[in-house]
């Protein structure tokens, strides 16, 4: 009878362990952080810059703990990759320079792209002193993209400098601006010349609130489909039986603006903006 329990207790352990080596390739196939085959293109001597949240609690309405939080590192770690292989210069910043917090994930989520940035402490060390983008004059890069995160929610779209300094780049450069998932909230302060929201009118994504309500985090003061609604953004996206696993890129018409609906546009909106600069 013992041996027969053992037998069960093994076979229970070694289906569990199974499913958990399975797990990242069933969620892969799924939709999870799919494969983009972009083409490698030479962009020596051109500059990017990454922009993330200093946001680290998913806190509620006047409160000020909460579970940490922070940026998703996929939205930044998989466009850094994609640039990097492409000879571009990259900086990372943040609103209020210094520590990017990370939002904590199972294993089962993470990419390859994660883990290798993860194991590279040259790289960690610029989430833990990002630049502040007081210091940055954002004219002077090819390419401007605003990862996500919960954090993002807290503090990318309330910053009047960040609109101000994306206005400035949209005006004064040729500057391909981009965000993924919560990180296009970071483009809702930026005005064009007559003091209108300069993304009015164009056609963008992030994250829907179908997702977020799916996840289960509703709590954020701001969330991304209604905020570009709100700034009159002619707002689109894909659908799947969980939004999670959904994936969209969108490029404005105007060329300008390149946004990724969540964490899985993180591929194809880099290289949609690099195939744009390689074409400017």
């Amino acid at each position: 009878m013992k041996l027969i329990f053992n037998k069960y207790i093994y076979s229970f352990v070694f289906i569990v362990l199974l499913f958990a080596i399975s797990l990242p390739s069933i969620l892969h196939k799924a939709g999870l952080h799919p494969t983009f085959d972009g083409e490698v293109l030479n962009l020596s001597g051109k500059k990017a810059l990454i922009i993330a949240t200093n946001h680290g609690v998913l806190n509620a309405p006047n409160k000020i703990e909460g579970k940490p939080t922070g940026l998703l590192l996929s939205e930044l770690s998989v466009p850094y990759f994609d640039f990097i292989k492409s000879g571009i210069d990259v900086d990372i910043a943040s609103i209020k320079g210094g520590l990017i917090p990370l939002e904590p994930i199972p294993y089962f989520i993470k990419t390859p792209e994660d883990k290798k940035f993860m194991k590279n402490s040259s790289l960690m060390s610029l989430l833990k002193n990002s630049i502040s983008i007081d210091d940055i004059d954002f004219t002077e890069y090819d390419i401007i993209v605003i990862s996500g995160g919960w954090g993002a929610a807290y503090d990318l779209g309330y910053s009047e400098v960040l609109g101000a300094k994306i206005s400035e780049a949209y005006y004064q450069s040729k500057a391909i601006i981009g965000g993924i998932c919560h990180g296009v909230l970071g483009l809702i302060k930026a005005k064009d010349t007559e003091g209108n929201l300069l993304i009015a009118g164009r056609l963008m994504t992030g994250v829907t609130d179908k997702q977020i309500q799916e996840l289960g985090i509703s709590l954020t003061p701001m969330h991304p489909e209604d905020e570009l609604r709100k700034a009159g953004v002619i707002f689109k996206s894909n659908t799947a039986f969980k939004d999670f696993f959904a994936n969209l890129t969108v490029v404005d018409d105007e060329q300008r603006f390149v946004t990724g609906q969540n964490q899985n546009a993180g591929h194809e909106t880099a290289y949609k903006m690099m195939a744009i600069v390689a074409n400017q």
